[in-house]
């Protein structure tokens, strides 16, 4: 990921457990609730506790590739799977070696209307990547898992995906659009973008703006500054976080999102999960899913 906007940064764990212990409750009801449930600190660090796991076992790395980013693909699929989501293993080749996005539809919806919200799941060859992007992976991941728990009859239809090898270019994410039919690219509603989620000494996330000003972002970035407000947690716009959002941008797809910015050990052996921040990590998987919600809840223009 590449940011080059100046980061705020400012003691965050206090900030933090006030800011969750602002969110709206969950309800109680077995069908799904109106409003989103709640996340907390063990529905989302044990998917980080995988990935450093899978890229210890397997020589320091998640990279494209490797059987470190085969391992990361099969974990996040299972999970899915388990819940009860449409999954597809897209394969697509980059420097002579296969590479594959996840692609997750939660039934129903729809279908000309379509929200998606994704991250990258690889790591640089020099770390396991667990905050560049296991954090914004496992946002999404908590995100989806929370939809298929509350039994979420979304009014837009609900995709999530996890890319492959978008470090040094984009690769899985501008396969996807790039192969996707036109009907496929004007179904598409916004994508919403999440990486490094959990970046320590965050004050202020930095919250995509779509130069386009199309609807469907201007719809999403409004949101996702509500929900934040909503809570005293300060943002800032940035024009895009340099990761998948350009893809869907390239092709003319609303794009939105947010980033807790670039934390030291970018692209390095520290970039480990004590580089990940438990509370900021928290608050962010809460961000990705309330406004994830929201949208998927509101019928498409």
């Amino acid at each position: 990921m590449a940011l080059h906007q100046p980061l705020v940064k400012a003691a965050v764990a206090a900030l933090c457990a006030t800011l969750l212990g602002a969110a709206p409750a969950e309800a109680a009801a077995p069908a799904a609730p109106r409003s989103a449930p709640v996340v907390d600190e063990q529905d989302v660090m044990p998917y980080l506790t995988a990935l450093q796991g899978i890229a210890d076992r397997n020589g320091g790395n998640r990279a494209h590739g490797t059987e470190g980013y085969l391992e990361s693909v099969r974990y996040v699929k299972q999970v899915l799977d388990q819940v009860g989501f449409r999954t597809t293993l897209q394969p697509f080749r980059h420097a002579g070696a296969t590479g594959y996005n996840l692609i997750a539809d939660w039934p129903g919806g729809d279908a000309r209307h379509v929200l998606m919200a994704g991250a990258h799941l690889d790591s640089v060859e020099a770390g396991p990547g667990i905050n560049d992007n296991g954090s914004g992976s496992a946002a999404v991941l908590a995100t989806a898992v929370a939809v298929a728990k509350a039994r979420l009859r979304p009014e837009r239809h609900l995709r999530f995906a996890w890319w492959g090898a978008e470090e040094g270019g984009l690769f899985g994410s501008k396969y996807y659009t790039k192969t996707l039919p036109a009907g496929g690219r004007e179904a598409i509603d916004t994508y919403l973008n999440f990486d490094q989620a959990g970046s320590k000494n965050t004050a202020t996330w930095l919250v995509t703006h779509d130069p386009s000003e199309a609807a469907g972002a201007v719809e999403a970035t409004d949101a996702f500054e509500s929900y934040f407000a909503a809570r005293s947690i300060p943002t800032f716009d940035i024009g895009d976080t340099g990761s998948d959002d350009q893809s869907f941008a390239a092709v003319g797809i609303p794009m939105a999102g947010f980033t807790t910015g670039i934390s030291d050990c970018i692209h390095s052996a520290c970039d480990d999960i004590k580089n990940v921040d438990p509370a900021t990590e928290t608050v962010s998987a809460n961000a990705v899913l309330g406004v994830t919600w929201q949208l998927a809840t509101t019928k498409g223009r």
